[in-house]
């Protein structure tokens, strides 16, 4: 039994609320036990330089923490000369490749998404918190495009999630919370489809290495719970009226 009582393959109670800010395109509040996150996705017109007159979209991503989203007060990233930290930079351009797995840029069209992922409590499992909303907050906002006549082609190719996995006391858990975080010999982050196709694999060992079988083990256990949050991103998006049939190419 773990530190909170669950079993050892056992999500921490997940809920998605779309719908959070009205102005947005979309957005989803997370909540993965005591992590809550605030994932918006808003829709510009125009693509970067890089990506100009190449008929296609781009869709990119920004995570802060609220500086007091732990237990003491932190600066906030980018304010009063403080640059933005190596941290969040990395966990944005993780975010950003994950959710652009997940889209037909093409049928995107030359615009831009944003998704915004601001972390309101931290308790472990942010960046993972953070994929998992922002795809709904993304789907949410391709759907306005659809509606509004505005993409045409289905645009989705697939939803992706992600969650921790950890070995803690020589023992495999998923989706740990902080306090097993910072004690784990083995730390992975998974992102996948609901149905078992992988994106991007983080995975340390944080002590002495680990033997391949107990990093293949480690994802199998993160794709039974990918499979779980999948089934809560499908029940927030059916929350949000928006049909993934209409989404994603005819198979």
């Amino acid at each position: 039994m773990r530190n909170d009582g669950r079993q050892a393959n056992e999500l921490r109670p997940v809920e998605l609320t779309p719908g959070w800010k009205k102005q947005a395109e979309g957005s989803v509040l997370v909540r993965a036990g005591g992590t809550v996150v605030l994932c918006v996705a808003s829709v510009d017109e125009g693509v970067k330089d890089f990506l100009r007159g190449r008929s296609q979209g781009w869709v990119t991503a920004e995570y802060l923490m609220h500086p007091r989203a732990g237990v003491r007060r932190q600066s906030r990233d980018g304010y009063n000369g403080r640059p933005l930290g190596g941290r969040s930079h990395e966990i944005s351009r993780l975010i950003g490749r994950a959710l652009r797995a997940a889209v037909d840029l093409k049928a995107l069209g030359e615009r831009t998404i944003t998704l915004d992922c601001d972390v309101l409590e931290a308790d472990g499992g942010t960046r993972t918190a953070s994929i998992t909303g922002a795809m709904v907050a993304l789907a949410i906002a391709l759907h306005e495009l659809r509606r509004k006549g505005l993409v045409t082609a289905p645009p989705l190719r697939a939803m992706v999630a992600a969650v921790s996995a950890g070995v803690v006391g020589g023992e495999a858990l998923l989706d740990l919370n902080y306090p097993e975080d910072s004690r784990a010999e083995m730390d992975l982050n998974l992102v996948a489809t609901g149905e078992g196709a992988i994106v991007e694999v983080q995975a340390t060992a944080e002590d002495a290495p680990l033997p391949r079988e107990r990093v293949d083990a480690l994802v199998s256990l993160g794709l039974e719970g990918i499979a779980a949050l999948a089934a809560k991103q499908r029940e927030a998006l059916t929350q949000a009226g928006v049909s993934l049939d209409a989404l994603r190419p005819k198979r």
